[in-house]
Protein backbone atom coordinates (compact mmCIF):
# COMPACT_ATOMS: atom_id res chain seq x y z
CA UNK A 1 0.00 0.00 0.00
CA UNK A 2 1.54 3.27 -0.55
CA UNK A 3 1.14 6.69 1.34
CA UNK A 4 -1.41 7.70 -0.66
CA UNK A 5 -3.41 5.25 -0.49
CA UNK A 6 -5.00 5.04 3.08
CA UNK A 7 -8.15 3.78 4.39
CA UNK A 8 -10.70 5.84 5.67
CA UNK A 9 -9.22 7.21 9.64
CA UNK A 10 -10.24 4.78 12.86
CA UNK A 11 -10.19 1.44 10.30
CA UNK A 12 -6.51 0.10 11.15
CA UNK A 13 -7.69 1.06 14.68
CA UNK A 14 -10.00 -1.84 14.46
CA UNK A 15 -8.83 -5.34 15.64
CA UNK A 16 -9.72 -8.41 13.26
CA UNK A 17 -12.60 -9.93 15.19
CA UNK A 18 -11.52 -13.61 16.46
CA UNK A 19 -14.96 -15.77 16.89
CA UNK A 20 -15.54 -19.02 18.86
CA UNK A 21 -12.75 -21.77 18.64
CA UNK A 22 -14.41 -24.87 16.43
CA UNK A 23 -11.21 -27.20 16.57
CA UNK A 24 -8.76 -28.55 18.76
CA UNK A 25 -5.56 -29.99 16.77
CA UNK A 26 -5.54 -34.07 17.25
CA UNK A 27 -9.02 -33.79 18.74
CA UNK A 28 -12.20 -36.13 17.32
CA UNK A 29 -15.58 -34.82 17.44
CA UNK A 30 -14.64 -31.62 20.25
CA UNK A 31 -17.33 -30.36 21.54
CA UNK A 32 -17.74 -26.88 20.25
CA UNK A 33 -18.90 -24.33 23.88
CA UNK A 34 -17.51 -21.01 22.37
CA UNK A 35 -20.28 -19.49 20.65
CA UNK A 36 -23.32 -19.71 22.28
CA UNK A 37 -24.93 -22.22 19.93
CA UNK A 38 -28.03 -23.69 20.21
CA UNK A 39 -26.82 -27.13 20.81
CA UNK A 40 -30.26 -28.51 19.61
CA UNK A 41 -29.95 -26.70 16.11
CA UNK A 42 -32.31 -25.33 13.96
CA UNK A 43 -36.36 -26.34 14.45
CA UNK A 44 -37.26 -29.27 12.18
CA UNK A 45 -39.97 -26.70 10.80
CA UNK A 46 -36.95 -24.03 9.70
CA UNK A 47 -34.97 -27.14 8.60
CA UNK A 48 -38.08 -28.22 6.54
CA UNK A 49 -38.02 -24.45 4.74
CA UNK A 50 -34.76 -24.17 4.43
CA UNK A 51 -34.92 -27.58 2.31
CA UNK A 52 -37.46 -26.16 -0.24
CA UNK A 53 -35.44 -22.83 -1.09
CA UNK A 54 -33.12 -25.07 -3.57
CA UNK A 55 -35.91 -24.72 -6.13
CA UNK A 56 -35.63 -20.82 -6.11
CA UNK A 57 -32.11 -20.38 -5.78
CA UNK A 58 -32.29 -18.57 -9.07
CA UNK A 59 -34.55 -16.31 -8.70
CA UNK A 60 -33.64 -12.84 -6.72
CA UNK A 61 -35.32 -12.37 -3.69
CA UNK A 62 -37.98 -9.80 -2.60
CA UNK A 63 -36.80 -6.40 -1.50
CA UNK A 64 -38.94 -5.62 1.15
CA UNK A 65 -38.70 -9.05 3.61
CA UNK A 66 -42.81 -8.04 3.52
CA UNK A 67 -42.98 -12.01 4.46
CA UNK A 68 -40.84 -12.13 7.43
CA UNK A 69 -41.77 -8.84 9.19
CA UNK A 70 -45.07 -9.55 9.22
CA UNK A 71 -44.18 -13.15 10.87
CA UNK A 72 -42.12 -11.12 13.39
CA UNK A 73 -44.86 -8.47 13.98
CA UNK A 74 -47.02 -11.43 14.52
CA UNK A 75 -45.20 -13.16 17.01
CA UNK A 76 -43.66 -10.16 18.73
CA UNK A 77 -47.34 -8.07 18.68
CA UNK A 78 -45.17 -5.22 16.96
CA UNK A 79 -45.50 -2.56 13.87
CA UNK A 80 -44.28 -4.75 10.76
CA UNK A 81 -43.44 -1.23 8.93
CA UNK A 82 -41.09 -0.43 12.00
CA UNK A 83 -39.39 -3.70 11.98
CA UNK A 84 -36.01 -3.95 9.39
CA UNK A 85 -34.37 -7.03 8.72
CA UNK A 86 -29.93 -7.36 8.51
CA UNK A 87 -27.32 -9.95 8.16
CA UNK A 88 -27.28 -11.09 11.74
CA UNK A 89 -28.12 -8.06 14.28
CA UNK A 90 -24.42 -6.95 13.68
CA UNK A 91 -25.23 -5.61 9.88
CA UNK A 92 -28.17 -3.59 12.28
CA UNK A 93 -25.59 -2.23 14.39
CA UNK A 94 -23.63 -0.89 11.64
CA UNK A 95 -25.86 1.04 9.82
CA UNK A 96 -26.85 2.31 12.85
CA UNK A 97 -23.40 3.87 13.28
CA UNK A 98 -23.33 4.84 9.08
CA UNK A 99 -26.34 6.74 9.55
CA UNK A 100 -25.94 8.53 13.02
CA UNK A 101 -22.52 8.11 13.85
CA UNK A 102 -19.18 9.94 12.27
CA UNK A 103 -16.01 11.96 12.68
CA UNK A 104 -16.47 14.00 16.47
CA UNK A 105 -19.23 12.08 17.17
CA UNK A 106 -19.07 9.09 20.21
CA UNK A 107 -20.45 5.93 20.53
CA UNK A 108 -20.62 4.80 24.10
CA UNK A 109 -20.51 0.83 25.42
CA UNK A 110 -19.74 -0.70 28.16
CA UNK A 111 -16.45 -2.54 29.23
CA UNK A 112 -17.77 -5.89 28.93
CA UNK A 113 -19.81 -5.15 25.77
CA UNK A 114 -20.28 -6.90 22.56
CA UNK A 115 -17.14 -5.77 20.06
CA UNK A 116 -18.84 -4.95 17.40
CA UNK A 117 -20.01 -1.95 19.01
CA UNK A 118 -16.17 -0.11 18.89
CA UNK A 119 -15.57 -2.12 15.79
CA UNK A 120 -18.75 -0.23 14.04
CA UNK A 121 -17.79 2.74 15.91
CA UNK A 122 -14.28 3.13 14.28
CA UNK A 123 -15.39 2.09 10.95
CA UNK A 124 -17.42 5.53 10.48
CA UNK A 125 -14.46 7.21 11.97
CA UNK A 126 -16.25 7.95 15.40
CA UNK A 127 -14.85 7.62 18.60
CA UNK A 128 -15.45 4.87 21.21
CA UNK A 129 -16.33 5.53 24.49
CA UNK A 130 -15.94 2.56 26.85
CA UNK A 131 -17.42 2.82 30.11
CA UNK A 132 -16.99 0.82 33.30
CA UNK A 133 -19.55 -1.48 34.70
CA UNK A 134 -20.03 -2.40 38.29
CA UNK A 135 -19.62 -6.20 39.50
CA UNK A 136 -19.81 -7.17 35.55
CA UNK A 137 -23.26 -5.28 34.91
CA UNK A 138 -24.04 -2.66 32.93
CA UNK A 139 -24.34 0.37 35.33
CA UNK A 140 -26.87 3.41 34.44
CA UNK A 141 -25.10 6.00 36.31
CA UNK A 142 -21.39 5.71 34.07
CA UNK A 143 -23.40 5.58 31.09
CA UNK A 144 -25.36 9.02 31.84
CA UNK A 145 -22.12 10.54 32.97
CA UNK A 146 -20.09 9.56 29.82
CA UNK A 147 -22.60 11.32 27.45
CA UNK A 148 -22.26 14.87 26.36
CA UNK A 149 -23.42 17.16 23.53
CA UNK A 150 -20.69 14.29 21.28
CA UNK A 151 -22.60 11.36 22.53
CA UNK A 152 -24.59 9.73 19.53
CA UNK A 153 -25.70 6.04 19.93
CA UNK A 154 -25.20 4.50 23.30
CA UNK A 155 -25.37 0.36 22.82
CA UNK A 156 -26.18 -1.99 26.03
CA UNK A 157 -26.76 -5.71 25.58
CA UNK A 158 -29.59 -7.16 27.75
CA UNK A 159 -28.77 -9.37 28.59
CA UNK A 160 -25.06 -8.80 28.21
CA UNK A 161 -22.46 -10.59 26.58
CA UNK A 162 -20.15 -12.16 27.81
CA UNK A 163 -21.13 -11.29 31.32
CA UNK A 164 -24.76 -12.88 30.94
CA UNK A 165 -26.12 -10.34 33.41
CA UNK A 166 -29.31 -7.96 33.25
CA UNK A 167 -30.38 -4.48 34.18
CA UNK A 168 -34.29 -4.01 35.16
CA UNK A 169 -36.70 -3.13 32.66
CA UNK A 170 -36.80 0.52 35.09
CA UNK A 171 -32.93 1.17 35.20
CA UNK A 172 -33.46 1.02 31.18
CA UNK A 173 -36.22 3.28 31.10
CA UNK A 174 -34.21 5.78 33.59
CA UNK A 175 -31.23 5.49 31.02
CA UNK A 176 -33.42 6.25 27.93
CA UNK A 177 -34.72 9.65 29.72
CA UNK A 178 -31.24 10.69 31.06
CA UNK A 179 -29.56 10.54 27.33
CA UNK A 180 -28.49 13.77 25.64
CA UNK A 181 -31.01 14.55 23.21
CA UNK A 182 -29.57 14.06 19.90
CA UNK A 183 -28.46 10.37 21.59
CA UNK A 184 -30.11 6.56 20.54
CA UNK A 185 -30.74 4.33 22.98
CA UNK A 186 -29.90 1.01 21.72
CA UNK A 187 -30.94 -2.44 23.06
CA UNK A 188 -29.35 -5.33 22.14
CA UNK A 189 -31.75 -8.22 22.66
CA UNK A 190 -29.68 -11.43 20.73
CA UNK A 191 -30.63 -13.13 24.13
CA UNK A 192 -33.39 -11.56 24.93
CA UNK A 193 -35.24 -15.03 23.97
CA UNK A 194 -34.15 -17.07 26.86
CA UNK A 195 -35.54 -14.67 29.15
CA UNK A 196 -38.62 -15.11 29.57
CA UNK A 197 -41.41 -12.60 29.89
CA UNK A 198 -39.19 -10.41 28.79
CA UNK A 199 -39.55 -8.43 25.57
CA UNK A 200 -36.60 -6.96 24.82
CA UNK A 201 -37.33 -3.38 25.37
CA UNK A 202 -40.50 -3.50 22.61
CA UNK A 203 -42.81 -1.61 24.92
CA UNK A 204 -40.08 1.24 25.72
CA UNK A 205 -39.91 2.00 21.87
CA UNK A 206 -43.50 2.51 21.87
CA UNK A 207 -43.59 5.62 24.22
CA UNK A 208 -39.96 6.92 23.53
CA UNK A 209 -38.38 8.47 20.05
CA UNK A 210 -34.63 7.58 21.19
CA UNK A 211 -34.97 3.76 21.69
CA UNK A 212 -33.80 0.84 19.32
CA UNK A 213 -33.93 -2.84 19.28
CA UNK A 214 -31.65 -5.04 17.85
CA UNK A 215 -32.43 -8.95 17.80
CA UNK A 216 -31.19 -12.12 15.74
CA UNK A 217 -31.90 -15.41 14.64
CA UNK A 218 -28.65 -16.38 15.80
CA UNK A 219 -28.91 -18.03 18.97
CA UNK A 220 -32.31 -19.33 20.95
CA UNK A 221 -33.28 -19.89 17.13
CA UNK A 222 -30.18 -22.16 15.99
CA UNK A 223 -29.76 -20.16 12.66
CA UNK A 224 -26.17 -18.70 12.98
CA UNK A 225 -24.77 -20.29 9.92
CA UNK A 226 -27.26 -18.17 8.07
CA UNK A 227 -27.31 -14.67 9.49
CA UNK A 228 -30.41 -13.29 9.97
CA UNK A 229 -31.22 -10.26 12.33
CA UNK A 230 -33.73 -7.80 12.59
CA UNK A 231 -34.33 -3.88 14.56
CA UNK A 232 -37.35 -2.50 15.34
CA UNK A 233 -37.69 0.96 16.70
CA UNK A 234 -39.71 4.76 15.81
CA UNK A 235 -40.56 4.58 12.22
CA UNK A 236 -38.45 7.59 11.33
CA UNK A 237 -35.30 5.85 12.58
CA UNK A 238 -36.15 2.72 10.22
CA UNK A 239 -36.95 4.89 7.05
CA UNK A 240 -32.86 5.99 7.62
CA UNK A 241 -32.01 2.81 8.01
CA UNK A 242 -33.66 1.54 4.97
CA UNK A 243 -31.68 3.62 2.80
CA UNK A 244 -28.81 2.44 3.49
CA UNK A 245 -29.38 -1.14 3.45
CA UNK A 246 -28.91 -2.74 0.48
CA UNK A 247 -31.80 -4.21 -1.10
CA UNK A 248 -31.11 -7.73 -1.74
CA UNK A 249 -29.06 -8.01 1.76
CA UNK A 250 -30.90 -10.71 2.53
CA UNK A 251 -31.34 -13.87 0.33
CA UNK A 252 -34.61 -16.14 -0.28
CA UNK A 253 -33.01 -18.98 2.19
CA UNK A 254 -32.46 -16.42 5.05
CA UNK A 255 -35.93 -15.08 5.02
CA UNK A 256 -37.76 -18.16 4.41
CA UNK A 257 -35.99 -19.87 6.73
CA UNK A 258 -36.50 -16.92 9.63
CA UNK A 259 -40.40 -16.75 8.51
CA UNK A 260 -40.55 -20.55 9.76
CA UNK A 261 -38.05 -20.45 12.56
CA UNK A 262 -40.27 -17.34 14.32
CA UNK A 263 -43.97 -18.82 13.85
CA UNK A 264 -42.66 -22.05 15.81
CA UNK A 265 -42.80 -20.70 19.50
CA UNK A 266 -42.75 -24.12 20.45
CA UNK A 267 -39.40 -24.55 19.69
CA UNK A 268 -38.39 -21.95 21.28
CA UNK A 269 -40.01 -22.18 24.48
CA UNK A 270 -38.60 -26.35 24.66
CA UNK A 271 -35.06 -24.51 24.53
CA UNK A 272 -35.68 -21.61 26.77
CA UNK A 273 -36.69 -24.15 29.26
CA UNK A 274 -33.96 -26.78 28.87
CA UNK A 275 -31.36 -23.78 28.46
CA UNK A 276 -32.67 -22.58 31.68
CA UNK A 277 -32.77 -25.71 33.47
CA UNK A 278 -28.84 -27.04 32.47
CA UNK A 279 -27.59 -23.11 33.21
CA UNK A 280 -28.72 -23.41 36.88
CA UNK A 281 -27.40 -27.56 36.85
CA UNK A 282 -24.08 -25.97 35.68
CA UNK A 283 -23.68 -23.00 37.20
CA UNK A 284 -24.54 -24.44 40.79
CA UNK A 285 -21.91 -27.28 39.84
CA UNK A 286 -18.67 -25.11 39.05
CA UNK A 287 -19.76 -23.09 42.06
CA UNK A 288 -19.12 -26.49 44.62
CA UNK A 289 -16.01 -26.61 42.85
CA UNK A 290 -15.26 -23.14 43.75
CA UNK A 291 -15.70 -21.54 40.28
CA UNK A 292 -18.27 -18.79 40.81
CA UNK A 293 -20.08 -17.03 37.67
CA UNK A 294 -22.99 -14.56 38.01
CA UNK A 295 -26.50 -15.05 37.41
CA UNK A 296 -26.65 -15.43 33.77
CA UNK A 297 -30.26 -14.50 32.12
CA UNK A 298 -28.36 -16.03 28.79
CA UNK A 299 -26.99 -19.39 27.30
CA UNK A 300 -23.82 -18.90 29.16
CA UNK A 301 -22.18 -18.82 31.94
CA UNK A 302 -19.34 -16.45 32.74
CA UNK A 303 -16.66 -18.63 35.14
CA UNK A 304 -14.58 -16.49 36.85
CA UNK A 305 -10.90 -17.90 38.33
CA UNK A 306 -8.78 -16.65 40.90
CA UNK A 307 -6.13 -15.91 37.97
CA UNK A 308 -5.75 -15.07 34.14
CA UNK A 309 -3.26 -18.26 34.43
CA UNK A 310 -5.30 -20.54 36.13
CA UNK A 311 -8.07 -19.61 33.80
CA UNK A 312 -5.54 -20.49 31.12
CA UNK A 313 -4.25 -23.51 32.26
CA UNK A 314 -7.79 -24.75 32.82
CA UNK A 315 -8.84 -23.80 29.48
CA UNK A 316 -5.98 -25.61 28.29
CA UNK A 317 -7.10 -29.01 29.99
CA UNK A 318 -10.81 -28.45 28.69
CA UNK A 319 -9.24 -28.62 25.11
CA UNK A 320 -7.35 -31.84 26.03
CA UNK A 321 -11.10 -33.46 27.22
CA UNK A 322 -12.62 -32.49 23.81
CA UNK A 323 -14.13 -29.19 25.68
CA UNK A 324 -14.13 -26.34 23.64
CA UNK A 325 -15.06 -22.95 25.70
CA UNK A 326 -14.40 -19.12 25.48
CA UNK A 327 -11.27 -17.00 26.31
CA UNK A 328 -12.93 -13.25 26.93
CA UNK A 329 -9.43 -11.37 27.62
CA UNK A 330 -10.78 -8.99 24.44
CA UNK A 331 -13.38 -8.70 26.45
CA UNK A 332 -10.92 -7.05 29.72
CA UNK A 333 -12.22 -10.85 31.48
CA UNK A 334 -8.66 -12.50 31.16
CA UNK A 335 -9.63 -14.42 34.37
CA UNK A 336 -12.67 -15.83 33.15
CA UNK A 337 -13.90 -18.74 30.46
CA UNK A 338 -17.13 -18.18 28.73
CA UNK A 339 -18.69 -21.43 28.55
CA UNK A 340 -22.24 -22.05 26.54
CA UNK A 341 -24.82 -23.97 27.97
CA UNK A 342 -24.83 -27.10 25.67
CA UNK A 343 -27.06 -30.06 26.04
CA UNK A 344 -26.79 -32.14 29.58
CA UNK A 345 -24.02 -34.66 28.26
CA UNK A 346 -21.96 -31.50 27.43
CA UNK A 347 -22.94 -29.82 31.12
CA UNK A 348 -22.19 -32.42 32.56
CA UNK A 349 -18.98 -33.24 30.58
CA UNK A 350 -17.71 -30.11 31.51
CA UNK A 351 -17.93 -30.10 35.24
CA UNK A 352 -16.78 -33.23 35.18
CA UNK A 353 -13.37 -31.89 33.48
CA UNK A 354 -13.24 -29.05 35.81
CA UNK A 355 -13.51 -30.82 38.53
CA UNK A 356 -10.52 -33.16 37.17
CA UNK A 357 -8.87 -29.67 36.69
CA UNK A 358 -9.35 -28.73 40.47
CA UNK A 359 -8.12 -32.14 42.06
CA UNK A 360 -11.54 -32.77 43.26
CA UNK A 361 -13.19 -36.26 43.37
Amino acid sequence: MTDAIRPQPGILDIALYQGGKAHVAGVQNAVKLSSNENPFGPSDKSKEAFSRTVHSLHRYPGTDHADLRAAIAEVHRLDADRIICGVGSDEIITFLCQAYAGPKDEVVFTEHGFLMYRISALAVGATPVEVVERERTTDVDAILAACNRRTRLVFIANPNNPTGTMISMAEVERLAAGLPKQAILVLDGAYAEYVDGYDGGAALIETRSNVFMTRTFSKIYGLGGLRIGWGYGPRAIVDVLNRIRGPFNLSTTQLETAEAAVRDQDFVAKCRSENARMRHWLSEALAELGVPSDTSMANFVLARFASEDEAGACDAFLQEQGLIVRRVSSYKLPHCLRITIGDEAACRRVAHAVAQFKGVK
